[in-house]
């Protein structure tokens, strides 16, 4: 059997990983010159190809896993009920994020395509469009952000001071989400464009001033006071105004080259729209998805204190699943990056290079989770005391990241393939696998062995974990087949 051969359905082979290397260069252009970032995606060495698309998003998501980290870690100096508004805060604001999730999905799967044809007018205009319609949906997210802050924390049941800092904290950081949706849909267009380095730098930069305006703020520096939960809130908001500037100015000014603009007729041209919303709506639904079934297991764990004078079972799951960000964003980086070449190699007529790009993110983003599975194993217990100084926190935590250890390569596999395949324009099949693996698994299984077999937290990330196993099966299943690679878009 050759890799060029089809089975007897007509469906295209999977090239063997040890055959990668001869049909890459029989499956690539001519090179066009090392200033040129297409020529690297498009030919030559593939596992260097992925890396460039990868480590600036690595860097990117490493920075903005800090502030997550350090948001968690302020909170936790505080007190319990301010790590379980932030990490609440964190779920909510995640539901903000899918209308712009909408907008970005379907925007580098088309600039992607059209920046492989080589059709740089057409990849300006679906930019243009996408930057329009982020004003749009970020300011809708800011008003639906204000009106439903309450709602949130009566549907977990909170009350008292957790659900008074989680009301504020929600309502001061609202108006963070416009320049939020700006400036990722703005990321999305460059990264489309196989430009990963000026995303990296802007939101590079959000990261880093979020983190220092967050920490000044929370506990005073100078002339300026202590504001607790709120310094945290109001960091967080400047810092994004920033990159939200700093992202527009480059793209306007022309300094990439991607020259979007935002002008009325971006705003009119319904076809490039509709094009950016076919990609992207079922993408956001299977996000939306997945949020009411996060939600619901966030409710689940909230539960596993009732009755309680604490609630340090719900401030360890946040602390986890902050921690657990060490895991999801490397993950995200090689899976933006397997979407990157995926749509630009579909979009050149290069299928087996599409193919074999997403097989060598899994592989590298794999290596990276086998080595976070060791530090979660061994250093759980340290990384609770490092996190939350409430030694309760520790206890009901350590034991249930050492099980979570087990899952982080599964993870990993899972998202690579989703997002790389989003690449494609695929995005229907990874929101069914996704639907089914939360609602007919975790959910169920998250309640059996948490609250019938009273096994706490360890028993509903047990039931997290076989989900995210079983999705990695279906996700690797669906990758290997090939269809994704007919998507059109």
């Amino acid at each position: 059997m050759t890799d060029t051969d089809s089975t007897s359905d007509g469906e295209p082979r999977i090239t063997p990983a040890g055959e990668v290397g001869r049909f890459l260069l029989e499956d690539s252009p001519p090179v066009t010159g090392p200033a040129d970032p297409s020529s690297r995606i498009l030919s030559g060495d593939l596992r260097s190809a992925v890396l460039f698309l990868a480590l600036p998003v690595l860097a990117e998501q490493f920075l903005n896993f800090l502030v997550s980290f350090v948001d968690t870690y302020l909170s936790g100096r505080l007190s319990a009920e301010a790590t379980s508004a932030i990490g609440t805060a964190a779920y909510v604001n995640w539901l903000a994020e899918l209308l712009y999730s909408m907008i970005g999905i379907g925007t580098t799967a088309l600039v992607a395509r059209h920046w492989g044809r080589g059709e740089r007018s057409e990849a300006t205009r679906a930019a243009s469009s996408a930057l329009s319609l982020s004003i749009v949906f970020g300011s809708v997210a800011v008003v639906l952000m204000l009106i439903v802050a309450p709602v949130f924390g009566g549907l977990l049941g909170m009350t008292g001071e957790s659900f008074d800092l989680t009301v504020r904290y929600l309502r001061l950081s609202a108006v963070g989400h416009l320049f939020s949706c700006m400036t990722l849909v703005g990321a999305s267009a460059l990264r489309g464009a196989g430009n990963m380095r000026s995303p990296m730098w802007i939101l590079g930069m959000v990261s880093v001033l979020n983190v220092f305006f967050s920490s000044g703020l929370v506990f005073g520096v100078g002339p300026l006071p202590a504001l607790g939960m709120d310094g945290i809130a109001y960091g967080t908001v400047a810092a994004r105004g920033v990159g939200c500037a700093a992202m527009v100015w480059v793209l306007l000014r022309g300094l990439t080259e991607l020259r979007p603009s935002v002008q009325v007729a971006a705003f009119r041209d319904s076809e490039t729209v509709r094009r950016i919303l076919k990609v992207g709506t079922p993408a956001a639904a299977d996000s939306l998805l997945m949020w009411i079934g996060h939600f619901v297991f966030l409710w689940m764990i909230w539960n596993l204190d009732a009755g309680s004078t604490s609630s340090a079972t719900y401030a360890a799951h946040i602390v986890g699943v902050q921690v657990e960000a060490m895991n999801y964003m490397p993950a995200w980086a090689w899976g933006t990056a397997a979407a990157t070449l995926i749509g630009q190699s579909l979009g050149a007529g290069l299928p087996l290079r599409a193919r074999a790009g997403g097989l060598e993110a899994v592989l590298q983003a794999s290596l990276l989770a086998l080595g976070i599975s060791l530090l979660f194993y061994f250093g759980a217990g340290r990384i609770y005391e490092l996190m939350h100084e409430d030694p309760a926190v520790s206890e009901v935590g350590a034991p249930a990241m050492r099980l979570l250890a087990f899952f982080e390569l599964p993870l990993a596999v899972a998202i690579v393939y989703a997002v790389g395949v989003r690449g494609a324009g695929a995005t229907f099949f990874p929101m069914a696998i996704n639907f089914a693996g939360i609602f007919l698994v975790r959910l169920p299984l998250a309640w059996l062995l948490a609250h019938e077999y009273q096994l706490g937290l360890w028993g509903a990330w047990l039931g997290m974990g076989i989900d995210v196993a079983l999705r990695a099966i279906a996700m690797a299943t669906y990758f290997h087949r090939g269809r994704w690679i007919e998507t059109k878009v």
